[in-house]
Formats: C-alpha cells, structure tokens, sequence
C-alpha cells in the first residue's frame, strides 16, 4: 500500500515562531488517517500547506507519489477535496445553488450535485437556503462541496467541531463510509481523542508542532498497560515481601502497583500476605487509557 500523502522535514514558522517542526508524515492509500493535536499544535497549519494554502518555510511535501510545487500544484489539487476550519457558503442562497457555485469553481459537471448530496443526506433539503442550516447541515454542506469532483483524497480539518452528539455521530459515519464506497483516503484532523479512536486506520499525533506518535491504531492501543492495585493495611512491609518473590511493584498513593498477573500468581501473592499478618483490603484491575497515552505523549491536557 503506498503513501498518498508525504511530509519530509516540513516546517512553518511565522516571524520567529515555529508553528509546525520537521514533519514526517506518511499517510497510506486507502485509509482514514487520523490526525491529532490539542489545540494550536499545528493541525491547521500542516492541512493548510498540504493544500498550498500556506508556504512551507523547509521541508517538502508530495501528493500521490508527486513532489507539489508551484507548477503542478493545481494539476495535483484537482484530485483532493478539503474542508478546513469552517465551511463557506451564501447564506442567502439555497444548498443546491451553493453547490452549483462550486461546480463552477472546480470545473465539474452540475450533475455531480445530486451525487454529493445524496451522499451527505441532504437531498430533501437543497431548495433550503443555507442560511436557515443547522450546524450539522452547514458542515454536510461543506462536506458535499469537498466531494465535488469524486477526489481521491479528501483532507478534513476538525469536521465535528461545534456539533451536538446527533450530528458528531451523522459525520463520524459519513466519513467512514468513504474509503468503503469510494475508494478515498481521507485525512480528518481532531483534537478530541475519542473521535479519532472510532474512526480511524492510522494516526498522527503531533504537540506543539512536532509528530510524537505515527502508526496504525492498533499499535497506539498496545501501549495501554495493564497493571494490578492492591490496597493493604501495611504497604510499605508488602511491597518488601512481594519484592522478595521476584514481584515488581511500587506504591503509588495508598496502593501498590503490580504488573499483570495470572489469577493463580495473584492468589498465591495475596495468600504470603494473609500469613505475614497484612491485611488486604481491595484489589483492582487497572489499564492505562488512551487518553493517558495522549497525555503522556503531548504533556498537554485535551479535550476528550
């Protein structure tokens, strides 16, 4: 599978602040690449340069196997779709004239328009002007416009931002539709982590301008350790005699943390407690979240 979007040492200060450092990204073909960062870590400003919206200050970036530059930049942009930020559109008009403006735009056939908006379930609501949208339909719209064209990747930057649940759960399955149906990849950017985690194949992670984290999903779920905490009436002589059995463990508040154990191992330890007299007291099984991993990786509170 071959990356549809690559980042080599990308990076993007304005004045003397670095806003995006020595990016590499690799997004696969095919897939829903997730792409997250608390707020201000660069999200926007990576999506914006991928899109030629902004000037790299270093690095390169290629599109469908193409290094873009100034020459081939439209040519390689006719085959992407991006919503960045908030969606624009004529208040004044309805959805289906919004959507003909576009066509105009991006040189595509106005019969594409029942297509797209077929696909973001809007169809009963193109004489509508978009004005009187609700949130959730501002952004279908916007999604619709983005789908103009049938890209082959669509770039989506915070696409459930300012959406109740209904709408963050009509968008969330619209997009994972699109690789299925279409055959897209799309790259969604987020600073909530449990948006990402339901959606997507690969992730991103990047903090203050920098990747921390790039792989598939399933790898970022792995590092959640599990760990076993026994609260006792003595935790300091418990910890000495677990240690004496080989047991790694520390205390941590009022608790002892252990590794994972097998039911028997666990049993046996708390039994050598019981005979040296330390009362056990409560016994809990313990893995670390994927929000404690984002934490770690960022040092940066979030929103989840």
């Amino acid at each position: 599978m071959s990356d549809i979007i690559t980042t080599t040492g990308l990076c993007k200060q304005y004045g003397k602040v670095p806003r995006v450092k020595d990016l590499d990204l690799s997004v696969p073909e095919g897939i829903i690449y997730g792409f997250l960062g608390p707020n201000g870590a660069g999200k926007s400003t990576t999506m914006k340069m991928i899109l030629g919206l902004a000037k790299p200050t270093a690095g390169t970036i290629a599109v469908f196997g193409r290094q873009v530059n100034s020459r081939n930049r439209l040519a390689i942009l006719r085959n992407v779709g991006s919503l960045i930020e908030s969606p624009s559109y004529y208040g004044h008009l309805t959805g289906e004239e919004n959507l003909q403006i576009f066509c105009t735009l991006k040189n595509v056939p106005k019969k594409d328009i029942d297509r797209v908006l077929q696909i973001v379930r809007l169809e009963n609501q193109k004489e509508k002007k978009a004005g009187q949208y609700s949130m959730g339909m501002k952004q279908r719209l916007g999604l619709a416009c983005a789908l103009l064209g049938n890209p082959k990747l669509l770039i989506l930057d915070e696409p459930t931002n300012g959406l109740d649940p209904a709408g963050i759960q009509e968008m969330r399955d619209l997009i994972c539709s699109l690789p299925k149906q279409f055959g897209m990849t799309v790259m969604v950017s987020s600073h909530l982590l449990s948006e990402i985690d339901q959606i997507a194949d690969n992730v991103g992670i990047i903090s203050k301008g920098e990747l921390v984290f790039q792989d598939n999903l399933s790898t970022l779920h792995e590092r959640s350790r599990h760990s076993i905490a026994v609260r006792t009436l003595n935790n300091e002589a418990a910890a000495k005699i677990l240690g004496g059995q080989d047991v790694s463990c520390r205390i941590q508040e009022d608790y002892l943390l252990l590794p994972k154990l097998s039911d028997n191992e666990l049993a046996g330890h708390i039994h050598r407690l019981f005979a040296r007299n330390i009362g056990v007291v409560r016994i809990e099984e313990r893995r670390k979240t994927l929000e404690d991993i984002f934490l770690e990786l960022t040092g940066t509170a979030v929103s989840l």
